[in-house]
């Protein structure tokens, strides 16, 4: 079968998944989907005897149907490899009643390593399949981890180059730092006077300029995305949910078939999904917990059927989250209007120009795949200091967000359901929030002195990836506001 992808504006585009890789973004504003979604090809027992390579193909040959099995599989071999510091590449961890799905152990100690170490390679093979001659530019919105993953996967990849928007003011230390050390020759990396929705907003708007296009085409490139609003990104995340079952499978923490829930921390709603489509493609899922921080436009939306962005952006200890346009929440949104283009342009439309929009009553029927929780920062401080003096396992503060939403799905639930919580960060990348959660007497004290006390405390390394970066030079210095961002993005090109 040839998978095909549409719109969730407009469904009688049909284009292949190596075409929909290279765009990104629609030319109508939507989002590629695929047309249907098929079903895991073999038994979750055959996939337990899977390591995660072998897994990663049996799941995305589905889906990616116009790649060879050559192509995918040297594109897998290329991504998982030992730029990952361990050769489970998700490992589990139990702690405090749940299983952790750690899912930060690639080059910049993030979940957006899982996903974005692969796509590079998959868009450069698009790009031969398709004859492409123009110069890819990947243009990213980032709130802090896209951004490095992207720039460490993209960087000086022949026939590319990448910009990467972020809020000056929006993230952690080491973060900001891991961005702007990066020395790819192709590599842009600018700070905008805004928040992650300014950037995202801005991002899209380059992409639908009909005009920049047209004067870049002429120029040799064409520009293409990082986040996960491309499908490129969200097909290598369906995988770690598939391969995380098959390990508690193959553990014997489950029985072939049983159910299982997934807490997800959840900001630009890409990670979830994932694990929504995985459900759809066969994976036993019993709950889909969509973690909020206290910019809790999810759990707003999920507990009343109303979205509203029309509220205070509000700067937390788990800025990955600070979100409050939630992109790949279209996706659901189409279908659960079933596969309606219409209904959901009409619905993104009413978002740009009120802020807001209200599902139907049968739309939100078909939302009960999915809970919604939030964390305050005191509670995701809480729980942090709690985990770590119960079982000494030290977790990020976005893990921490979704440990603590599960706490609260526990206890007005009482489901016993096995459950897989996203860990979506090491703790080192936000030291100071983790370490001055755990004690108090560590608060604004240096991120990267407070390494060396997390690594003793938890008994964990500290990861290259921050050591790399403790006196690395500043390369990347340009800011720029809102409205200068089109203007960034030519100079660059210029």
């Amino acid at each position: 079968m040839n998978l095909q992808y549409t719109s969730t504006r407009d469904n009688r585009i049909r284009c292949t998944a190596s075409e929909a890789i290279l765009k990104g973004l629609c030319d109508d504003g939507g989002l590629f989907v695929p047309v249907e979604l098929p079903k895991l090809p073999v038994s979750l027992k055959e996939i337990s005897d899977m390591d995660y390579r072998e897994c990663a193909y049996t799941v995305m040959k589905e889906l990616l149907t116009d790649f060879t099995e050559e192509e995918l599989r040297g594109c897998i071999g290329r991504a998982y490899d030992d730029k990952f510091d361990t050769p489970e590449i998700v490992p589990l961890r139990k702690a405090g009643g749940a299983f952790y799905m750690e899912l930060f152990h690639g080059k910049t100690i993030a979940f957006k390593d899982m996903a974005l170490s692969i796509l590079p390679h998959l868009m450069t093979t698009a790009a031969k399949k398709n004859n492409v001659k123009n110069e890819i530019v990947i243009l990213t919105a980032t709130s802090g981890d896209t951004g490095k993953a992207a720039l460490a996967g993209f960087a000086d990849v022949e026939g590319t180059r990448i910009v990467v928007f972020f809020p000056k003011d929006g993230v952690s230390p080491v973060q900001k730092k891991q961005m702007v050390t990066e020395k790819g020759k192709n590599t842009r990396v600018i700070g905008v006077d805004g928040n992650f929705d300014d950037c995202q907003t801005g991002v899209k708007a380059i992409f639908s300029d009909r005009e920049l296009g047209s004067r870049l085409d002429k120029k040799g490139f064409q520009f293409s995305s990082a986040n996960s609003i491309n499908i490129g990104r969200l097909v290598p995340q369906i995988v770690y949910y598939v391969y995380s079952y098959s390990r508690l499978l193959k553990n014997n923490e489950i029985k072939d078939g049983e159910e299982v829930n997934f807490v997800v921390p959840t900001g630009n709603f890409g990670n979830i999904l994932a694990a929504y489509y995985a459900k759809q493609m066969g994976l036993p899922v019993r709950k889909l917990i969509c973690a909020s921080n206290e910019n809790k436009v999810l759990f707003d939306f999920f507990r009343t059927g109303e979205y509203d962005r029309n509220r205070e952006f509000i700067l937390t200890s788990s800025p990955s989250m600070d979100i409050l346009i939630s992109s790949n929440l279209e996706r659901l949104i189409y279908h659960i209007a079933g596969d309606d283009p219409e209904k959901n342009a009409s619905l993104m439309a009413s978002l740009k120009r009120e802020g807001r929009y209200e599902i139907t009553s049968l739309m939100k029927k078909k939302l009960t795949d999915f809970e919604a929780y939030y964390a305050s920062e005191k509670e995701t401080s809480e729980k942090i200091r709690g985990l770590f003096k119960e079982s000494g396992y030290i977790i990020d503060t976005h893990t921490a967000v979704a440990a603590a939403a599960y706490d609260k799905y526990l206890a007005e639930t009482g489901d016993k359901t096995v459950t897989l919580i996203a860990s979506t960060a090491s703790p080192f990348k936000f030291t100071g929030s983790v370490m001055g959660a755990i004690d108090s007497s560590f608060k604004g004290q240096n991120e990267f002195e407070l390494a060396e006390k997390l690594s003793s405390l938890g008994k964990v390394k500290i990861p290259p990836a921050i050591e790399e970066i403790r006196n690395a030079e500043i390369i990347h210095k340009t800011e720029c506001k809102i409205d200068g961002m089109m203007e960034e993005v030519e100079r660059f090109l210029s």
